[in-house]
């Protein structure tokens, strides 16, 4: 065994005990179980056991995409659903003002979208709405189907359409989605300004017909981008609702309306939800009574699918995947995920008037290019999935997941463990130990502290994070964290999005959802550019990828190239880590299908047994 992996392991068993005795408080934030427990072997036997574990990995082979079961349903049932997460979820439930993946996770059963995505993630006409896009004059056509109705009975007209523009493009809308993408509408801004009373560029041509222009058109727009929106919005609802009062409204917190195969029933906030059937529902009804939804701590999200607590779980964490592998009563899906972490490095501020980033490397702490980069080389992350995550995760070598697969660049080198070449980067830009105590100072042979923001979570994060903080140590590095410890997840967005003047970087990730365009989250007009990195030549690659030249699918190829070989250079966001989904499913669920390019839908779920099975 490498020393290494020795080392990391060492500090695992360490970390177990200090956790054991210390009966920690703090809440998760990015859900995760505990790891296999070890107090009653020696630390020899642990080594020795994951080291065996280690060199049989879990693998794509292992996981289908598809739920068999062919056992009689029963009539009816109720799903019973665990949302693995140990922080309150936060309850805003609306496509136009939520922020996190626990939200999107609940809302999937209700969802008010329009379109849906083939294999490629490209919208076809198989949803709601059909989309027809006039390149020549950057106008797009939404169609959408007659007879749809809302949960609540009342039809869905071109006016849900255009409400959540108007939400968005609001002077009082406080959400992140109004950036250049959505400024591409035509009268976009000078809504937004309050120079003009409505958006110029939407245009209701009849009852079932929406026209958009924009400023220009691109392949984007085929994912959902160029500002085109993809959810509807009950106008009859909240046309008459302040923007600025509308996330704390009941029509986004207690009772909303839906398009989607369930209906809202009764919240719990921050703990459970209750959807029954959609009698209102386009595509006919489920053959389910309702689903459940219930918040469960990581820690114990394991054992209640063994105990048949629940039928299904929920953003369930890779790290737990040894707890339930071998369950009889469970079975295992997986797939690659839209998704990928990284850790970011505050180099400006956010205008929040304005609506801009700016940077400012000069002042910055983390400004020096050289020494970004020497973290990223520091950073043992491939020690860590293989121990931690059963090589369920991999280092990331971009900012594209490997799952666009006609945009991820697998040629790019990326970041790779080399202390070695950290200590040689430091050194080459003037970060030396001057004192003596083992630590390097600034080229000014000032104290440098480096303060990091991560997210709390299970026993997993704590060891992971602890790992990377001596990881760092090792290059002589003092990096601390931010607050004195790890920080809860609603908490966390929030600081980094304030740009806390405690955090000098952080670690995050990102669920990137259908589309691969950077804009939303790297552009100077993007709210979750939480780095803060701005350039000519960044703002440049962005709209080329972006823009009517891109048309030329070669030319946007080579542009996302580009892209991600200027942000491996830039290291303003390093990325960490790319990720399988899993996605344990009771034996008495039958039918459920957890391929991207499919027809399925959540009506087709039906059960087997009056409970599930334990």
């Amino acid at each position: 065994m490498n020393k290494k992996l020795l080392a990391l392991l060492a500090l695992l068993l360490t970390l177990m005990l200090v956790l054991a005795a210390c009966n920690s408080d703090d809440d998760s934030a990015k859900p995760a179980d505990e790891p296999d427990k070890t107090e009653e072997g020696t630390e020899e036997d642990a080594e020795e056991g994951a080291e065996e574990e280690a060199e049989q990995p879990a693998s794509d082979d292992l996981f289908s995409v598809v739920l068999e079961n062919e056992g009689e349903a029963i009539k009816g049932g109720t799903l019973q659903v665990a949302l693995v997460n140990d922080s309150p979820f936060q309850g805003i439930f609306s496509y136009v003002l939520y922020e996190d993946a626990y939200d999107d996770e609940i809302m999937q059963f209700a969802s008010n979208s329009l379109f849906t995505t083939d294999g490629d993630f490209l919208l076809n006409d198989k949803g709601i709405a059909s989309l027809t896009v006039d390149g020549d004059n950057n106008k797009a056509t939404i169609k959408i189907k007659e007879g749809v109705k809302w949960s609540d009975g009342e039809p869905l007209k071109i006016e849900d359409l255009i409400q959540p523009y108007l939400i968005i493009g609001h002077p009082d809308y406080a959400g992140v989605r109004y950036d250049s993408d959505f400024q591409n509408i035509i009268g976009a801004v000078e809504y937004h300004d309050g120079k003009a009373d409505t958006i110029s560029g939407l245009k209701k041509v009849d009852e079932t017909t929406l026209e958009i222009s924009f400023n220009k058109v691109s392949p984007a727009i085929y994912s959902g981008g160029d500002g085109l929106w993809g959810y509807a919005e009950p106008s009859h609802i909240v046309k008459d609702i302040p923007v600025a009062e509308l996330l704390e409204n009941d029509a986004v917190r207690v009772n909303p309306v839906t398009l989607g195969a369930f209906k809202f029933e009764k919240i719990v906030p921050g703990e459970s939800v209750q959807f029954a059937r959609n009698e209102n529902y386009w595509k006919g009804q489920s053959k389910l009574d309702g689903v459940i939804i219930k918040t469960v701590p990581s820690a114990s999200a394991a054992k209640a699918l063994e105990t048949g607590e629940y039928d299904m779980a929920l953003s369930f964490p890779t790290s737990a995947y040894e707890n339930v592998k071998d369950l009889e009563n469970i079975t295992l899906l997986g797939r690659q995920e839209l998704y990928y972490s990284y850790v970011g490095f505050k180099l400006g501020k956010y205008d929040t008037e304005a609506g801009l980033s700016t940077t400012n490397e000069a002042d910055a702490k983390m400004g020096n290019k050289t020494l970004r980069q020497a973290m990223g080389y520091a950073l043992d992350i491939e020690q860590v999935n293989e121990v931690f995550y059963f090589d369920l995760r991999e280092r990331a070598n971009s900012l594209i997941p490997p799952v666009f697969k006609s945009f991820h660049d697998a040629s790019i080198e990326g970041y790779n463990y080399d202390p070695e070449k950290a200590i040689s980067l430091l050194d080459e830009a003037g970060y030396k130990d001057t004192d003596g105590d083992g630590l390097r100072e600034d080229p000014n042979g000032e104290k440098l502290t480096i303060k990091l923001a991560a997210m709390s979570a299970d026993e997993t994060q704590e060891q992971v994070i602890s790992y990377y903080l001596q990881n760092w140590g090792e290059v002589g590095l003092d990096v601390q964290l931010a607050t004195g410890r790890l920080i809860e997840f609603n908490t966390f967005y929030d600081k980094v999005q304030a740009d806390d003047p405690e955090i000098d970087i952080f670690m995050g990730a990102w669920g990137t959802g259908t589309n691969p365009s950077p804009a939303g989250l790297y552009s100077k007009t993007a709210a979750y550019n939480f780095s803060r990195y701005t350039s000519e030549k960044l703002e440049g690659l962005l709209t080329d990828i972006d823009s009517p030249k891109a048309l030329d699918s070669k030319f946007r190829s080579d542009k996302f190239r580009e892209w991600q070989e200027y942000m491996q250079e830039v290291s303003a966001v390093i990325p960490m880590q790319f990720r399988y989904e899993l996605r344990p499913i009771n034996d008495r669920v039958k039918n459920f299908d957890f391929n991207y390019e499919t027809d399925f839908d959540l009506i087709d779920v039906e059960l087997v047994a009056d409970t599930p099975v334990k």
